[in-house]
């Protein structure tokens, strides 16, 4: 699981680099967002609206994807607002994450309702925890599951939320430049923000399990 996200990381950006490279896949893409166009267009204000609630699903559910969302976006909005509605469905989605997590809660913290895949790190982060680690785990974890923890530990809503909107941006931004590499047939460009943001993923994690794993 702690790997899941640069795994995917890496693996969209390879998968979507080798079908680009095929001329009939990719006159096949620009068909469909120039299809596409109008009907966004013709939705100026249920489109963003949509765009968002998807993109706090995906922060919500481990099995959903924004990634699919992003050339269409892109094509139709551009770079600057496509990062903004998806950063803000993010945030609202790590907000419910959290707001599940508290619901998880027992008698005194205690975690016998909170899901198995949890215990590894419910046994191990302190229950007062502070911004930097909470920073890390926003960074380092899948995306709904620092909302779970920090909910479930009961960490100040605010310094949950200061940590993933930190951490959500960088992503955020590259998760968008890849959809705009993947418009304009940025073969390289998008190989190298794939690399990039799984070694930021995989940098985070080593960091995070330094922290919590005795010497």
């Amino acid at each position: 699981m702690i790997h899941r996200r640069a795994l995917s990381i890496a693996l969209i950006c390879m998968v979507a680099a080798l079908l680009l490279s095929a001329d009939a896949v990719y006159a096949s893409l620009q068909r469909a967002l120039a299809a596409a166009e109008p009907l966004i267009a013709g939705h100026p204000y249920l489109g963003p609206v949509v765009f968002v609630g998807l993109a706090a699903a995906s922060a919500v559910l481990a099995f959903f994807s924004s990634a699919l969302l992003l050339p269409p976006a892109v094509y139709a909005w551009g770079v600057p607002t496509s990062v903004g509605l998806l950063w803000l469905g993010w945030l609202l989605g790590g907000m419910g994450t959290y707001a599940l997590g508290r619901g998880l809660r027992g008698q005194q913290g205690r975690t016998s309702r909170a899901p198995s895949r949890f215990d590894f790190y419910l046994h191990r982060l302190p229950h007062d925890l502070k911004f930097a680690l909470v920073l890390m785990l926003c960074l380092a974890l899948p995306s709904e599951v620092p909302g779970y923890l920090c909910g479930y530990l009961g960490v100040r809503f605010r310094t949950y939320f200061a940590a993933l909107a930190l951490a959500e941006l960088p992503y955020a931004v590259g998760a968008v430049l890849l959809g705009d590499g993947v418009v304009n047939r940025q073969i390289g460009w998008m190989v190298a923000l794939g690399l990039g943001a799984a070694a930021l993923s995989l940098f985070s994690v080593r960091l995070l399990h330094r922290r919590l794993d005795p010497p």
